[in-house]
């Protein structure tokens, strides 16, 4: 069964970072598009933040570009999301999604 786990999130002031990470078992993250969703609370929709394929192409949501980059680590099997220059509005559940399946998500808070 495809899984997918994300950590690293947690409470930063505005301009902090913060490097999330999205460990895959029983699919090989370089093989499909893997991206990474927000979803704000008070019921807004989830918004796609970036998207990494396996040819290496990255797609970037205009509210994080310069901000954030994905990577993911072939030898770990994992695919990353480093934040920089945080911000209140960056607040929201991050989830990463590849081969049809969704992880459960990890808060990240952005409030001083």
């Amino acid at each position: 069964q495809v899984q997918l786990v994300e950590s690293g999130g947690g409470l930063v002031q505005p301009g902090g970072s913060l490097r999330l990470s999205c460990a895959a078992s029983e699919i090989i993250v370089s093989r499909y598009a893997m991206g990474w969703y927000r979803q704000a609370p008070a019921g807004r929709q989830r918004e796609l933040v970036a998207r990494l394929f396996p040819d290496g192409t990255m797609y970037y949501a205009d509210f994080v570009k310069g901000r954030f980059s994905i990577s993911r680590d072939n030898a770990k099997n994992t695919v990353y999301l480093q934040m920089n220059s945080l911000k209140p509005e960056d607040t929201a559940v991050y989830s990463c999604d590849g081969a049809g399946t969704w992880g459960r998500g990890t808060q990240v808070t952005v409030s001083s």
